[in-house]
């Protein structure tokens, strides 16, 4: 369908700005909303309607492709591509998919040369991640290749953004002159009609181009390896270590039952399937309305240490959940913006089990920059063990870049709604100690009271990290002491918030962004768990921190 610039589709919805490709079945235009948000529309090509050959199966595609995208758009994660709409133009099912800027790994390849190996596994764990989302679905993706991989502008993460939709829907009967195999990135099985397909056809592919990645170069085809050209081993032609040589030999293999049979298997050859994790125990406490513990309990938490040249990061693992986000109508001195309530559902993740200290920060400030320079020492108030202060939202995301970089594995800041989540840990009182705080628990603004707790100190400045006890999640501080940067841009309410806990990037005014958590300086109205607040992303001041957040590998329930 040749869309011309200035078309509309979805009565005046979407408008056309120019074509982006086509393959052999489908054809993507790049367009915006009313919004004023670029998108991307995929659609079949005209082809599908008018050529003889597709006259008795027709029906089937346009029906399949419609279900297909709709089972896709149930697949979100950070690193799919997301799929706003499914609609019909005219006889054409149109699927609606977010703009990825910036440029795919075969472009990233070509311009760079071969990757270093901790990047590249970087982005293929990335992918890995996704794939057994699809794969949970019970979806395979059939096309998985450098060129259908994007890594954003300015950032160090890699999103899928096609999944060949149209290819499997065509019949037998025409695949002697549609073939649409990528040569050396599909598996044997791929060219045979006849042959099964499972997760381990993904398995492959992504080993490819962890291949091409690691080396400019693509692996030897796999029909021409069946008849004896053969495959230079990884380790032969670039220099990486043996785990990353071994995941990726054993998902090269050409028959199926010698590969690993899912993503999961493959990504714990691939990297360390004993990670640096331990369990940890700490006592928590609860208040009663006067802000007297009334309770103690111990409880445990499992952790990931980040050995950052000799400082170390310890992480939370985050178990998986649903709850409440927002605080209901009837929660004392709440906020407008605070609504509407509604149910979240929150994947499992690592948090930060403290605010990033001066030390880890003076640490990552070290490591090669990503986009922008870093002050090592910006703080206001002065000590390793303090945290880092005075931290606007572009050098927290330029921190958690270099430790993506640095570790192999994507680091971020927390969505809105996974920082509430982890805040909360269980609870749906204004704060996670009950109905009320007090300074023995919190570093806030002492002079002032909330609910029937009583006045307490006014320490003036931050406190040592972990010198209160923690929730029930083993965090640290996340009521007072400094506020800490979220992902989100501003969004005056909930309404039409997503409900997977994902950053929430439509429609927010992005010259805020959203800080929780209240500070030193702030009564304990500010440091309840759903208080929100907000600022320039530029803004720096004493008041102001972060923490980061990590997916878990693969195997972490």
């Amino acid at each position: 369908m040749a869309w011309q610039p200035g078309t509309t589709l979805y009565g005046d919805r979407y408008i056309i700005i120019r074509k982006l490709g086509e393959g052999g079945f489908g054809i993507t235009f790049l367009a915006r909303n009313r919004k004023g948000q670029y998108i991307v529309i995929k659609t079949l090509l005209d082809k599908i309607l008018i050529d003889p050959d597709f006259i008795e199966f027709r029906d089937k595609y346009l029906r399949d492709f419609e279900k297909e995208a709709t089972r896709l758009a149930v697949c979100r994660h950070p690193h799919i591509v997301e799929i706003e709409n499914v609609f019909r133009e005219g006889p054409l099912p149109c699927i609606v998919m977010e703009y990825i800027a910036g440029e795919n790994l075969w472009e990233l390849v070509r311009r760079k040369g071969a990757l270093p190996e901790a990047e590249a596994v970087r982005y293929i764990q990335q992918i890995g991640h996704a794939l057994t989302v699809v794969h949970d679905r019970g979806l395979l993706h059939r096309d998985i290749k450098p060129q259908n991989i994007m890594k954003r502008e300015g950032k160090t993460e890699a999103v899928l953004i096609d999944f060949g939709i149209a290819r499997e829907f065509i019949p037998n009967i025409t695949q002697t002159h549609t073939f649409a195999a990528t040569h050396g990135f599909t598996p044997l099985e791929q060219y045979d009609e006849h042959a099964h397909r499972g997760e381990y056809t993904d398995v492959y592919a992504l080993s490819a181009t962890l291949y091409f990645l690691l080396t400019g170069k693509v692996p030897t085809p796999a029909p021409n390896r069946s008849v004896g050209f053969q495959l230079p081993p990884l380790n032969q032609v670039v220099n990486v270590s043996n785990k990353v040589h071994e995941a990726v030999m054993k998902g090269l293999e050409l028959k199926p039952d010698k590969r690993p049979q899912s993503v999961l298997e493959w990504l714990k050859i691939l990297v360390d399937p004993d990670p640096p994790f331990k369990t940890v125990s700490f006592e928590t406490v609860t208040v009663n309305s006067t802000g007297q513990i009334n309770n103690r309990w111990q409880a445990q938490a499992q952790m990931l240490s980040e050995n950052i040249n000799g400082i170390i990061l310890d992480l939370v693992v985050i178990p998986a959940g649903t709850f409440l986000m927002g605080s209901p109508s009837s929660e004392l001195e709440r906020y407008d913006d605070e609504g509407l309530q509604r149910s979240v559902n929150i994947a499992s993740f690592l948090i930060s089990q403290y605010l990033v200290t001066q030390a880890q920060w003076r640490a990552v400030a070290s490591l090669p920059k990503c986009q922008i320079d870093l002050n090592s020492d910006p703080s206001d108030f002065k000590g390793d063990t303090l945290p880092v202060d005075s931290v606007t939202w572009f050098e927290a995301v330029e921190f958690c870049d270099r430790l993506s970089q640095f570790t192999g594995r994507t680091h971020r800041l927390p969505s809105e709604a996974e920082w509430e989540y982890a805040c909360r840990a269980g609870t749906t009182t204004p704060f996670y100690f009950g109905e009320t705080i007090t300074t023995d628990l919190v570093n806030y603004n002492g002079n002032y009271t909330y609910g029937s707790g009583s006045e307490g100190i006014y320490r003036e400045k931050t406190t040592t990290v972990g010198s209160f006890p923690p929730n029930a999640f083993g965090l640290y501080d996340m009521h007072g002491n400094l506020w800490e940067w979220c992902a989100d841009p501003w969004h005056e309410n909930y309404n039409s918030a997503p409900t997977d806990g994902s950053v929430w990037e439509s429609g927010g005014n992005t010259n805020r962004r959203v800080l929780r958590g209240g500070s030193w300086d702030n009564d304990p109205r500010n440091c309840r768990s759903a208080d929100r607040n907000r600022n320039e992303p530029d803004s720096r001041n004493g008041h102001f921190g972060v923490r980061v957040v990590s997916l878990p590998p693969a195997w972490i329930p």
